[in-house]
């Protein structure tokens, strides 16, 4: 139990500082000379901080798998949506990002929210949920892909939105996913539809928050893939695989778990690295 949470919470840290260190080498691409997408990537990957970056999300993705495979989903995605608050505080110290009263405020509540999850969070839900769960969880990563194609067609701010909602649905479908696995053999693998639909789910939710983040604000795309990535990945925790908390302490896991979405909500606009004294925080490799 223990072992999980420090997971999850691991993952946060490497989500939400790799977004600092991604931002930071981007724009000293950026600033580099001009070129389209491609260029910019490339001088991008010649940076230690975008490498490093992407070593850290690596890493991230490795403590999530570990986490969801020993504590419940809905700790894991509060937890992960904590990564905001590393983002801020990272962004904070590297990008000198002024964060205001209201905002470490949020960072406070965001911590209290994971301690209260920690307390009554119990051990990861031993229930291998219904077949069709599997299959399911396959169409609603074929069903994000839609959504995104659906939310390109409205306006800026419903767009970002939904863009956002579809990326942390597709977040979602991989936690779960993770959950449906039973092995990670060959023969394991292969036959099972959650495997199909992690990948999927993976792929679609970073094709959609990408797009999201470029054509529209993202405070509200952020906003959109909080929500996404945690309300109903824990419903089907508790409701077909078993997550339970702590006996007597369902009513403190509730309360930990609004607390930390609540918190993590109040520092969306940092989805993103925040852009303020850019030309300061950009740093010749």
């Amino acid at each position: 139990m223990i072992f999980g949470m420090v997971c999850a919470l691991g993952a946060a840290v490497c989500f939400g500082t790799a977004t600092v260190l991604q931002a930071i080498a981007a724009r000293s691409a950026a600033a580099t000379g001009p070129g389209g997408d491609v260029a910019l990537l490339w001088r991008a990957l010649r940076q230690w901080r975008y490498l490093a970056g992407l070593a850290l999300d690596g890493l991230g993705f490795v403590l999530q798998i570990l986490a969801l495979r020993s504590v419940p989903i809905y700790a894991v995605g509060a937890a992960l949506a904590a990564s905001l608050a590393v983002t801020a505080v990272v962004a904070a110290r590297l990008l000198k990002v002024r964060l205001s009263r209201v905002e470490w405020a949020a960072v406070a509540v965001v911590c209290a929210g994971l301690a209260l999850l920690g307390l009554a969070a119990g051990a990861e839900g031993d229930e291998e949920g219904p077949a069709w769960l599997k299959w399911a969880m396959l169409g609603a990563a074929a069903g994000v892909l839609l959504l995104g194609a659906v939310a390109g067609r409205l306006p800026e701010r419903g767009r970002a939105l939904t863009l956002g909602l579809g990326a942390g649905l597709g977040f979602g479908v991989v936690e779960v996913s993770v959950r449906l696995i039973d092995g990670f053999s060959a023969g394991e693998l292969f036959p099972n539809p959650a495997t199909y639909a992690l990948l999927l789910g993976g792929g679609a939710a970073f094709l959609l928050l990408t797009s999201a983040l470029q054509r529209g604000s993202v405070t509200t795309a952020t906003a959109g893939l909080v929500l996404g990535e945690t309300v109903a990945p824990a419903l089907i925790g508790v409701v077909w695989l078993g997550d339970r908390t702590r006996p007597g302490l369902g009513w403190l896991a509730i309360a930990g778990f609004a607390v930390a979405v609540t918190g993590a909500l109040a520092l969306s606009r940092f989805g993103e690295a925040p852009v303020e004294a850019e030309e300061s925080a950009v740093m010749p490799s």
